[in-house]
């Protein structure tokens, strides 16, 4: 079975640009959780005697159920100089457990029909299952054998290690794309762990122990430190019986991780110039640290999003405007911003400069593109456009069980709540263009990084 290294949230961020630029890993999600309802079904919160929080979005359309556990711990909240841990007891949570020992589960999971899978992102790690409806007791009983019993030991992780070793050659160091976006995250988070790469840095990955892995899982799996999602053709109440039953029992014996160190303050803006000689196309990128989504505050959150889509959300962008269409000195261009993590968070900007062009005027078009909006903010119709095509993305998002559950999930396990997800559509639509020109002035040089990537002579 495949696992996949980043999160729900960051596979859809992966597809940047259509020329390849490999795992841009910026953060888990480059557009906060739609407000999955009216097709959707009716969302459930209800919370175990042992901690454990439980969403069941209720989608009767299909006989099929997505059933899915977050835990509230990920590759931010790993011990210094263990770098990997989260992902790496991500992988060995497949090998068995006491009651389904030598991968028994993902066996059982495909001979009902069913497909299994797992995520690691910087905040949280999740595991999860599409099945049959009538067999969603079956996955329930599988995931919390899963939570309780793992059988982590030093033959089986020495195995695995070699695994996630080779997981790491092919996405990350075969990929200058991927080494580049690694060091700009590096440069952009000074103290803060979102700095470090969810796999790991390879001579760290290479020291990790069994006993590391056995010590993460006793203190951060667990029910009080786990969310529970279901979407589809179950009922609440049915959810609700079957997690008591298989869930309701264990102990509560995880404990939330420490907080995390904070970023000081940042008073000069970096810059990274790396080169090798695999790169078959050149990239200019800026990413600035700025807040992520708070629940006091959505609007905040929701005038940073539509300034990325201002910016470089498609052909009708003001980047793509400029430096595609009038400049032509790039042949790509976009912007993203990441409100779903838990702590400070990353916005960017990139182009992907045109055969021949100059770098520094690339460069220097993506300040004149900013400047212009921080001064002047979007035109008014371009905002209401953006905001039309945001109402139909939440649209269709009611048209998938698996995205519903996916969306509620990484609210809950980063602090959000059912209210935080429903009510995004109204933050979004009460955005003005003073509001993003408010948030085009948060973007503080001095707390930024500014990246080329170009052929050449690695260093």
């Amino acid at each position: 079975m495949r696992r996949r290294l980043f999160g729900p949230a960051v596979v859809g961020l992966l597809a940047l640009v259509p020329l390849g630029l490999g795992l841009l890993a910026f953060g888990p999600m480059f557009r906060p959780p739609p407000a999955p309802d009216g097709a959707g079904g009716a969302v459930t919160h209800f919370t175990l005697d042992n901690g454990m929080e439980a969403v069941v979005i209720e989608d009767r359309r299909a006989p099929i159920v997505t059933h899915m556990v977050w835990y509230r711990v990920g590759a931010a909240d790993e011990p210094p100089g263990r770098s990997g841990i989260a992902h790496f007891l991500e992988h060995m949570m497949f090998r068995g457990s006491k009651n389904f020992p030598d991968g028994a589960a993902s066996r059982i999971i495909a001979e009902n029909g069913g497909v299994e899978n797992a995520f690691t992102s910087w905040d949280y790690t999740g595991y999860h299952q599409t099945i049959a409806a009538d067999r969603l007791e079956l996955a329930m009983e599988l995931e919390s054998d899963r939570m309780a019993n793992p059988i982590i030991d030093a033959e089986t992780a020495a195995t695995e290690r070699k695994v996630i070793v080779e997981e790491r050659n092919q996405r990350t160091d075969n990929s200058p794309q991927a080494l580049f976006i690694e060091q700009m995250r590096a440069a952009l988070w000074q103290n803060h762990p979102y700095g470090v790469p969810i796999i790991g840095w390879r001579h760290e990955i290479l020291a990790l122990s069994a006993e590391d892995m056995t010590a993460f899982h006793e203190r951060h799996y667990g029910p009080g430190n786990a969310v529970l999602v279901v979407a589809g053709g179950v009922s609440p109440e049915t959810v609700r019986e079957l997690a008591e039953r298989h869930y309701g029992g264990l102990k509560p014996s995880a404990r939330p991780p420490d907080p995390r160190p904070t970023e000081p303050p940042q008073l000069a803006p970096r810059r990274i110039a790396m080169t090798d000689p695999r790169v078959r196309q050149p990239l200019v990128m800026r990413q600035y640290l700025v807040p992520a989504y708070r629940s006091e505050s959505p609007k905040d959150a929701a005038a940073l999003h539509l300034l990325a889509e201002v910016l470089g959300g498609g052909i009708a962008s003001r980047l793509a405007a400029r430096l595609q269409l009038e400049d032509k000195t790039a042949i790509a261009t976009g912007g993203f911003y990441s409100p779903s993590d838990r702590d400070a968070t990353g916005f960017g900007v990139y182009a992907v400069p045109a055969p021949g062009a100059d770098l520094a005027r690339v460069e220097d078009g993506l300040d004149a593109v900013i400047a212009e909006v921080a001064e002047n903010g979007p035109d008014a119709e371009d905002l209401a456009r953006i905001k039309r095509r945001i109402r139909a993305d939440l649209i269709f998002a009611r048209d998938s069980a698996r995205r519903q559950a996916r969306l509620y999930g990484a609210a809950l396990a980063t602090g959000r709540t059912v209210a935080d997800v429903q009510n995004w559509p109204d933050a979004i639509e009460s955005v003005t263009v003073a509001d993003v020109r408010a948030a085009a002035g948060l973007l503080d040089l001095d707390a930024s990084v500014t990246g080329w990537l170009q052929r050449g002579e690695s260093r």
